[in-house]
Formats: structure tokens, C-alpha cells, sequence
């Protein structure tokens, strides 16, 4: 698939990886839903009614896993084809540059950060007492959201930022770089949060968009779990030269009154009599 000047071209690209996972599971997810339907119409509702994203439920009722399961209940044909190939054309680079963990992650931080963001934001009304409320959104029984759609801004947010140079086929007819796209598409969100009453869907792709936009900028390369790894091992190596710091404070304060003279680095380690002439950062001779 060309990364460049010229259009991304209709072929797709391989189907591997955990872009094929997931577009597996929102397939499998998209006609059990159909089949549950099929079969009983009123367990189907109840089943829909537990997954799609719900402010007033999340806050009042503690369904936390509605953060989840709302991007997995697509209904319509059209709208979830042309996503889930959306999905698999950007994830596919986006898994390519960056691996599969990376990708993983990127995707369910949309999905998640998005929808808790949106969530809090809606809610506004409740954690407030009704005295604050975001663009007028007040949390109900109407206030719902689902579909894969939201979350995919969060992706193509993410692509905009590494491939923003790269071409689509606006409606199969227009060239327009990336970048562009999601600029586009964030201003026609944000004019119907500003006009629309019903506009939680609106309120919902953006936070995602913002999800993704605030993963790309934090995690490193190998993901969010590498970098939370490399951050903890940083802090508990900073700890540990602290208490050696503390510790080689103490000790030539005890020898100081046994009129012993010792001394130690910047970094707690002992200095031998005969090594005070070597370099501090000599690796040969640190204990």
C-alpha cells in the first residue's frame, strides 16, 4: 500500500494480524446480534439494551462494561461495511509501522478513553447536581451511542498524525491527504455538537478522536504497556539509589564518630582509598 503523494489505491491490503482479529470479532459480534434477533427479537432488545453505550446506566448503574461493548454493536449493513474496510485499510498500516501490540492498544483507548470521556462529560448533569452541563447534553433513557464509527475516528486521528501525507479517494472521487480528512470530519463533529439537541454521537467521536490523538503523543512505540513498564522500572531504580544515597549518608556519619574516614559516590557506591583517583563513572571498579 503506497504511503506518499499519490492515492491509496482500492486494493486492500493483507488481512493478518490483530487488524484481522478484530475485524473477525465485530463481524462475529455484528451477526450474533443478527441471529439473536432472528431468533427472539425480545432477548435480542435486552442484549442490545446491556451493550450500547449509556451515560445515565455507566454513572448511575455502574455498567462500566458499556465502555466496551457499545463499539461491537453495529446495526447498520452499509455504515459497518464501509468502516470495518476502513478499519482494515488504516489499521493494516498503522499495525505495519508500529506492531500489533501498539495497534491493539491505540484501538481499545479509543474505544475505552473515548467513550469514559464522553460518559463524564454527558454526565455533567448528574455529578453536578444539574447545575453544569456540557452544550446542553443531559444524560436519559435517548441519550445512547454505538457503532464502531466513533471509535474509528480514534484510529483515523492516530493515522492522520503518522501518515497525514497519504491520499484517499473522498467518495471515490476527491484526493484529500489524510490530515485534511480528519480535520474535516472533527469540524462537521464539533458543528453538530453545537446544532444538533441529539449530538452525544458527535460528543462521542470526538472524545475518541481525543483518545487516540493523546495515545499517539504518550506511548512509546511498543505500546502503552512498554512505556507504563519502562516508567515503573525508572521510578523503582530511582528508589532504590535513594535509599543506598540515605544509606551512605548514615554510614560515614557512623564512621565520622569512630574517626574513620569513608567516602562514597554521588550514587551511594563506596570509594576504596586506592580508587579515589579513578573516574566516578568507571564502570570496572563500581561495587
Amino acid at each position: 500500500m503506497p504511503i506518499g503523494r499519490g492515492p491509496v489505491t482500492l486494493s486492500l491490503p493483507a488481512f493478518r494480524g490483530a487488524v484481522r482479529q478484530l475485524v473477525l470479532l465485530l463481524v462475529g459480534a455484528f451477526f450474533g446480534i443478527a441471529l439473536l434477533n432472528f431468533i427472539s427479537a425480545n432477548f435480542a432488545s435486552t442484549i442490545v439494551g446491556l451493550m450500547i453505550l449509556m451515560p445515565s446506566a455507566v454513572l448511575g448503574h455502574l455498567r462500566i462494561w458499556e465502555l466496551v461493548t457499545y463499539a461491537f454493536l453495529n446495526i447498520g449493513i452499509l455504515n459497518t461495511a464501509f468502516s470495518l474496510l476502513t478499519l482494515w485499510f488504516t489499521g493494516s498500516m498503522l499495525e505495519e509501522s508500529r506492531g500489533s501490540r501498539w495497534f491493539t492498544e491505540l484501538f481499545y483507548t479509543s474505544v475505552v478513553g473515548g467513550a469514559l470521556i464522553a460518559t463524564l462529560l454527558a454526565g455533567l448533569p448528574m455529578l453536578t447536581g444539574g447545575h453544569i452541563s456540557f452544550f446542553g447534553i443531559r444524560p436519559g433513557v435517548a441519550l445512547v451511542a454505538a457503532g464502531i464509527s466513533s471509535p474509528l475516528f480514534g484510529v483515523l486521528v492516530a493515522f492522520a498524525l503518522l501518515f497525514g501525507d497519504v491520499e484517499f479517494l473522498l467518495f471515490f472521487v476527491l484526493r484529500i491527504k489524510a490530515k485534511y480528512m480528519v480535520i474535516l470530519g472533527a469540524l462537521l463533529y464539533v458543528a453538530t455538537l453545537l446544532r444538533e439537541r441529539d449530538s452525544f454521537a458527535a460528543l462521542l467521536a470526538l472524545s475518541c478522536g481525543l483518545a487516540g490523538f493523546l495515545y499517539v503523543k504518550l506511548a512509546h512505540r511498543r505500546g502503552m504497556s512498554a512505556t507504563a513498564a519502562e516508567r515503573y522500572y525508572g521510578l523503582r531504580n530511582d528508589y532504590i539509589r535513594w535509599k543506598r544515597r540515605r544509606a551512605a549518608r548514615k554510614f560515614e556519619v557512623y564512621m565520622r564518630k569512630q574517626d574513620r574516614i569513608v567516602k562514597f559516590d554521588d550514587e551511594g557506591r563506596y570509594i576504596a582509598p586506592e580508587d579515589e583517583v579513578r573516574k566516578p563513572n568507571d564502570r570496572k571498579w563500581m561495587n
